[in-house]
């Protein structure tokens, strides 16, 4: 596993398997377990809601070579049980703060 990480956030929007937009959060450095305490405001139409996700993924951001993936979990009506609980929660309460823990899946 890591000694040691610099990790990061990378959020995509989805619409239709097609990435759309990008937000990033700062790196921590030398972190094995970093606390993200950012926002990212996202906007699309509603009714293409059934057709966007989200793919949030944690990178090892690398000086010298590529960035690795830790992990990713995909947000939106098409994901697993957890996740579209906290899909239709982000939905019900627009323009409020909606967080929760969620399992990185490994993607390789």
């Amino acid at each position: 596993m890591f000694n040691s990480s610099d990790p990061y956030v990378k959020v995509w929007v989805l619409h239709d398997g097609k990435k759309v937009e990008k937000r990033k959060t700062s790196t921590v450095e030398r972190s094995l377990n970093p606390v993200f305490n950012e926002q990212f405001l996202l906007r699309f139409p509603y009714e293409r809601i059934r057709q966007t996700s989200l793919v949030i993924s944690v990178m090892d951001h690398d000086r010298m070579g590529r960035n690795e993936l830790i992990g990713q979990v995909v947000l939106g009506s098409k994901s697993g049980p957890t996740e579209v609980k906290h899909w239709k929660e982000m939905f019900a309460r627009s323009r409020q703060s909606v967080a929760q823990w969620h399992v990185l899946r490994n993607c390789r």
